[in-house]
């Protein structure tokens, strides 16, 4: 069996890594740059400044760690197989947002060692925000360290959550946005997982929840939130393991009460009825 490799040489090289894709990303925002759309749809989005930016990550990781398994969300997985290392690499999180020029996008890397979070570091390059993790070691933002909020309630909270870009008719997220929005101070949804989890850590949201998630999404900002004294697990309440798709992250405080009330809207009891658009307008 490998033996684990210390993760502050592997955090440092993802600081790097992130940093150096935030510069592409951010020289190219709001500059003319050529939109795809994945499978077939017009909602399914990618930028070639994704595709440069997970060029560059792949690049700076490979380097430094030759043996290690990559898997990024537009290029899939390095052919590295045997190893026990394995990056998760969104390279712009938030595409949508950032094709459109609206400012809430990232950079996210998340390293696993058999199947466990181990490393992680989220960068925002319009706010020059990096937020990073070690497990066992604490969250920083800006090497200055970060916990969750202390806000007891969900009625006292404010809240996040997302919406998938593709085939959203099908996704139930809906009635519980709408369920939670009624029982908190609001709910927000800027269109960045990994932001969304950073911004739990740092206590500017309460919690965060969403529906089918991809581990490239995740990976890094669970463990930020963990390590920021937070507590992630899946809508049934149980430990997440990496490539689990549905995450709910909160302060800790509020999170059996957020649990509660999503197995209420799975059971269908005490669901507020969405209003009638044509009854409002009366």
């Amino acid at each position: 069996m490998q033996t684990e490799e210390p993760m502050q040489h592997h955090r440092k090289v993802a600081a790097a890594a992130a940093q150096q894709a935030g510069k592409i990303i951010a020289d190219a925002y709001r500059t003319d740059f050529q939109v795809y759309y994945k499978e077939g749809t017009l909602t399914n989005l990618v930028t070639e400044v994704d595709r440069r930016s997970e060029a560059a990550i792949v690049e700076v990781i490979s380097a430094a760690f030759p043996k290690h398994r990559i898997l990024a969300e537009e290029g899939g997985e390095a052919s590295r197989k045997d190893s026990p290392y394995r990056w998760y690499v969104d390279p712009l999180d938030g595409t949508t947002n950032f094709a459109h020029g609206f400012p809430v996008f990232c950079v996210s890397l998340g390293l696993a060692f058999q199947g466990e979070r181990k490393a992680a570091v989220v960068y925002d390059p319009t706010r020059d925000e990096l937020f990073a993790a070690e497990r066992g070691r604490g969250a920083v933002l800006n090497g200055e360290r970060i916990a969750v909020s202390k806000t007891p309630k969900l009625a006292q909270s404010l809240v996040g959550t997302g919406f998938p870009s593709h085939k959203r008719h099908k996704n139930p997220n809906i009635y519980f946005y709408h369920q939670i929005t009624l029982r908190s101070h609001g709910v927000r949804r800027a269109g960045s997982a990994a932001l969304d989890l950073t911004s739990v850590a740092a206590g500017r949201l309460d919690g965060f929840w969403e529906f089918n998630l991809n581990a490239w999404d995740t990976a890094a900002g669970i463990l930020i939130v963990e390590e920021a004294g937070g507590k992630v697990t899946g809508v049934e309440g149980h430990a997440l393991a990496i490539t689990d798709r549905d995450v709910v992250a909160t302060n800790g405080f509020i999170h059996s009460e957020i649990l509660h009330e999503f197995q209420e809207v799975f059971a269908g009891r005490g669901l507020e009825p969405l209003p009638d658009p044509r009854e409002y307008r009366k």
